[in-house]
């Protein structure tokens, strides 16, 4: 298939790009490079251009027929999004519905939408499996929620099918090394403890000691993003007619801040100083995933389960390739 993968030089998109052209699909990754990297995909894939200029997108569709189209790209800074809640819902929401009306306008049937697990805000129950409630307590959270509901609406309406994948937390990198996580400024807990063990911070702050969890630490699922990108590739492959999938994306398996802290001194062997901080507003204690649906549906079984390989693909790119990125930014 031809596939348009918007945001498709970010994070995730990036190795979700490299996916299905190992797979043998023919990509256009659609990116403003705000957050995307131009080194991050193959340079005759890249259309640079932004989803709020219909013009723009109307005319990478129009530059090959288009079969399926990806969509990562979104803003999702959760405290940026509270105090500029309008950056998210133009970008995250409007310019999404821009993009489905282009998808309606050259007869592209299939989206795969990249969701998140922030749908479901303070989950009722955990595991957390998609009959919960979706109650997002963040601008980020509902903007996305939003495109569930258009997205459901188009299906219904225009015979749309679509899969919009909730994902937990993304972590790791290509196995190669090559690409990873490279976010400014950084937020995530991962690469933040490895930037401590490599000098870069003097320290790693850890929100909330208190939490009723077995060591007093937020616990998390850890989802590598490599399987994320293999729930992308079966999706896009699988979408039939009428098919309206919602499925969550994790292990099933939580680890404590304090773990992840654990296995990043084991894997780089390095001194990783902690300075204990207060919790945070709207941290829930523990967000793990029931993803049995997404394994049903998909045929999709995470490779990634624990948490130090997860680490070690983390910590090859950022005592690599990253580290020589960064110095030859600085």
């Amino acid at each position: 298939m031809h596939l348009l993968v918007a945001g498709g030089a970010g994070y995730i998109g990036s190795h979700a790009v490299r996916l299905f052209l190992e797979r043998g699909h023919d990509v256009t990754v659609f990116d403003n490079l705000i957050y995307g990297r131009r080194w991050a995909v193959p340079a005759d894939t890249l259309v640079v251009g932004d989803l709020g200029d219909s013009c723009s997108v109307e005319q990478v569709f129009r530059r090959k027929p288009v079969d399926a189209v990806v969509h990562f790209a979104a803003f999702t800074y959760v405290g940026e999004s509270v105090t500029d809640p309008a950056k998210y819902y133009r970008n995250n929401t409007i310019n999404a519905i821009g993009l489905l009306d282009a998808c309606r306008n050259h007869g592209v049937s299939k989206f795969v939408f990249s969701s998140t697990a922030a749908t479901y805000g303070v989950p009722e129950r955990v595991p957390i499996d998609e009959g919960c409630a979706t109650n997002p307590i963040n601008p980020y959270g509902r903007s996305k929620l939003a495109i569930e509901w258009v997205l459901e609406d188009y299906a219904h309406a225009y015979g749309m099918s679509f899969a919009a994948l909730r994902y937990f937390n993304a972590a790791g990198a290509h196995p190669s090394g090559e690409i990873g996580e490279n976010h400014d400024p950084e937020t995530h807990l991962i690469p933040l403890v490895l930037q401590t063990a490599l000098g870069l911070r003097p320290q790693i702050e850890m929100f909330g000691t208190d939490y009723p969890t077995p060591d007093g630490s937020c616990i998390r699922d850890y989802i590598h993003v490599d399987d994320l990108a293999e729930a992308h590739l079966l999706a896009v492959e699988q979408l039939r007619p009428s098919v309206r999938w919602k499925l969550n994306l994790g292990t099933g398996r939580g680890y404590s801040v304090r773990e992840v802290i654990d296995a990043c001194r084991k894997v780089t062997g390095k001194t990783i100083t902690v300075k204990e901080c207060p919790r945070r507003a709207g941290d829930p204690p523990v967000l793990v995933a029931a993803s049995d649906l997404a394994r049903k549906s998909l045929g999709w079984t995470p490779r990634y389960t624990a948490l130090e390989p997860i680490v070690e693909t983390a910590w090859k790119w950022h005592s690599g390739k990253w580290l020589e990125l960064r110095q030859k930014h600085d």
